[in-house]
């Protein structure tokens, strides 16, 4: 097969062993980056193009796309789809992944368990989402954040009420939700492919901190999931769409809650806490993919 990995860079841990992995496995394998693709839209005959070249020869694309450029990024994966390419992740998915607002209600729809969440535009109704979610501590999320950022806790209700009060100033969207505090800064970060979960790790925050993110120094270690986690996890990778997904989850009181779902999940901490070549499995996977496997079923 040849191979497209849509990364703005070939020195990204992921984008490096996607590409080991794949030469690993007999393919020729390229590395595209994705903001100096350009796109000839006809409805005969769509086109992409880099630098000087048109790109007509991929059998399949992986799509390594950043929040700060998926709205380009998933025209790109648009415009090979038009083409015939086959994609990991449909563009589709990707975007309703990474709209924060958008994977909630759908994940809802299904019945998939959720931290309590609210969401309004008025600043009048701050005082009410803060009820909403059985009051501080609660957490307030940017819907353009990724990594921990743009996510902030509230120790207060009085805290919680600034906080939301000067992001509406701003015009940002923002989610509130509880703080699942018996959680202990700590999440379970599920790697799904196809319709298993290959790998597992549970992430905690370091000292004087609650966000669990690896880039924000937090630390990895292998984890046993139960089987709830496990069919949680396939069913929240389902519900958007997607064929490989990072879901992670917070342990509660009532249960396994889905805190998000990544289109492009990171292989460094995944692969260096539980020893497994991951991103073989994922060029694995897109052997044995059919070009219908990324269409996306369903609305929304």
């Amino acid at each position: 097969m040849k191979i497209a990995i849509l990364s703005r860079s070939s020195n990204i841990y992921s984008t490096k062993r996607l590409l080991e992995a794949g030469k690993a496995r007999g393919h020729e394998v390229e590395v595209i980056d994705t903001l100096k693709c350009y796109m000839d839209i006809t409805s005969k005959k769509p086109m992409v193009h880099y630098q000087d070249r048109i790109l007509d020869d991929f059998d399949a694309i992986i799509p390594r796309i950043g929040a700060s450029i998926t709205f380009y990024g998933t025209a790109v994966i648009r415009q090979f789809e038009m083409m015939g390419v086959s994609s990991i992740n449909e563009s589709v998915a990707i975007s309703r992944a990474r709209d924060k607002l958008r994977s909630l209600q759908l994940l809802s729809r299904k019945g998939i368990g959720l931290p309590i969440t609210g969401f309004a535009h008025s600043t009048k109704m701050t005082q009410e989402l803060i009820k909403l979610v059985g009051g501080a501590p609660l957490v307030i999320k940017l819907l353009e954040g990724t990594q921990g950022k743009g996510v902030v806790l509230a120790e207060t209700d009085g805290a919680a009420e600034s906080v939301i009060d000067a992001f509406r100033e701003m015009d940002a969207n923002i989610l509130v939700q509880e703080f699942i505090k018996e959680a202990r800064g700590s999440d379970i970060r599920c790697f799904v492919i196809g319709d298993e979960v290959v790998a597992s790790m549970k992430r905690t925050a370091k000292v004087g901190e609650f966000r669990s993110n690896l880039h924000r120094g937090g630390s990895a270690e292998v984890v046993s999931i139960t089987k709830e986690e496990r069919q949680m996890a396939l069913d929240a990778t389902k519900a958007l769409g997607l064929n490989v997904a990072g879901v992670d989850l917070l342990r509660s009181d009532r249960g396994p809650l889905i805190m998000e779902v990544n289109s492009s999940p990171g292989l460094n901490g995944i692969e260096t806490s539980t020893g497994k070549d991951v991103a073989g499995m994922i060029i694995e996977y897109l052997e044995k993919m059919d070009k219908h496997t990324t269409e996306t079923k369903g609305k929304g």
